[in-house]
C-alpha cells in the first residue's frame, strides 16, 4: 500500500469518528484518534486470506481492514445494514467474511480467541495470518503471558500488535507495566519482537510487513509493539486525565498531519476531501437502513 493509501486510509477513520462524536447518540464509543497509523500500517499488509481481531477500540481498524463504511456505521447507530444487523456496536463488530474477525469489548477478551483461531489456520494448513490489535492496557493482563506462550510452543500464525499510547484510561504505562517496552515481554518465549513509532504509518506499514513475512514463511509468531499517542480521552465517557501541556504535546505527533505534510498539501487536501465526502456519504446509506427491532435484538441475546 502506497503512502498516500495510507493517508487516506486514516483520514477516512477520522471522519466517520468526527461525525459520529458530533451525534446526540453517539453512544458509549473508544475513538482512536492518534492510534489510525497503527491499523493503517498493520492492515496494508494483511490479505483477504488473513483474519485481524482487535479491542473495542474497533472503528479505525474495521476500516482499515476494508470493511463498507457505511455497514461500520450502521452497525455503531444499531441499524440493520450492519454487518451483525445492528445487534455488535463498537464492542463487538465483526465480520470475519471480510478478515475482520471481529471486535472484543473486555481487555486482553481478543488475545486467546486470536490464538484459537491461529490454531485453526494451522490445522486447516491455510497459508494466512492472524494478527491481534490490543492496547497497552491489556499488556499486564495473564491473557497475553498465556497467549504468548502457547503461540510460541505451538508455532502459531499470529501476529502480536501492541498500539501503546501510554496511557490505560488514566493510569500511566510506568506505574502499571515494569518494562520500559512492551515488546520486552514477547522475548523470553523466544518470539520476534520490534518497537517502532507508532505514529509514522509507512514505518508500522514496513515493520509489520517485515515480521508478517516471517510467518507467512513458517516462523511462528511474532510481536510488533507501536508507540502511539491517544489524541482523545479514553472514552466518550471518560474524564480527560492530562493536562493541557500534555494534550499540546502529543498534537504535535498527530499521525496524519505528520503524513500529510510528508505528502505535501497539494497531494493530501483532495484526500481530505474524499475522505469528509466518503463519510457523509457512509452516514446518509446507514440512516436510511431501520433499527434493529426489539425481536432481533432478543433473538440474538
Amino acid at each position: 500500500m502506497s503512502d498516500a493509501a495510507l493517508l487516506r486510509t486514516m483520514l477516512l477513520c477520522r471522519a466517520v469518528e468526527a461525525r459520529l462524536a458530533a451525534r446526540p447518540d453517539c453512544g458509549f464509543q473508544l475513538f482512536s484518534a492518534g492510534e489510525e497509523a497503527v491499523a493503517a500500517g498493520l492492515c496494508a499488509v494483511l490479505g483477504p486470506g488473513d483474519q485481524l481481531l482487535c479491542s473495542g477500540r474497533s472503528i479505525a481498524p474495521a476500516l482499515a481492514r476494508g470493511l463498507d463504511p457505511a455497514a461500520v456505521v450502521a452497525e455503531l447507530l444499531g441499524r440493520t445494514g450492519g454487518p451483525c444487523r445492528g445487534r455488535a456496536g463498537r464492542g463487538h463488530l465483526a465480520q470475519p467474511s471480510a478478515g475482520f474477525f471481529g471486535a472484543h469489548a473486555v481487555v486482553a477478551g481478543n488475545l486467546s480467541i486470536a490464538a484459537g483461531v491461529a490454531l485453526a489456520f494451522q490445522a486447516a494448513a491455510r497459508p494466512g495470518i492472524v494478527a491481534v490489535l490490543f492496547g497497552d492496557g491489556a499488556a499486564g493482563a495473564g491473557a497475553l503471558h498465556e497467549t504468548l506462550n502457547i503461540a510460541a510452543l505451538w508455532q502459531l500464525p499470529l501476529l502480536f500488535v501492541c498500539s501503546n499510547n501510554g496511557w490505560s484510561i488514566s493510569t500511566p504505562a510506568a506505574a502499571h507495566l515494569a518494562p520500559a517496552r512492551v515488546a520486552d515481554l514477547a522475548r523470553p518465549f523466544g518470539i520476534p519482537a520490534a518497537t517502532v513509532d507508532g505514529t509514522d504509518a509507512p514505518a508500522v506499514r514496513d515493520a509489520a510487513a517485515a515480521l508478517a513475512a516471517g510467518i507467512r514463511a513458517g516462523g511462528g509468531p511474532a510481536f510488533l509493539e507501536a508507540v502511539s499517542v491517544r489524541l482523545g480521552p479514553h472514552s466518550t465517557s471518560a474524564r480527560e486525565s492530562r493536562t493541557r501541556a500534555d494534550l499540546a504535546a502529543l498534537a504535535a505527533r498527530d499521525p496524519i498531519a505528520r503524513l500529510s505534510a510528508a505528502l505535501g498539501e497539494a497531494l493530501a487536501a483532495p484526500l481530505r476531501a474524499a475522505a469528509d465526502a466518503a463519510a457523509d456519504a457512509a452516514f446518509r446509506t446507514a440512516e436510511a437502513s431501520p433499527p434493529a427491532t426489539a425481536d432481533e435484538l432478543d433473538d440474538a441475546a
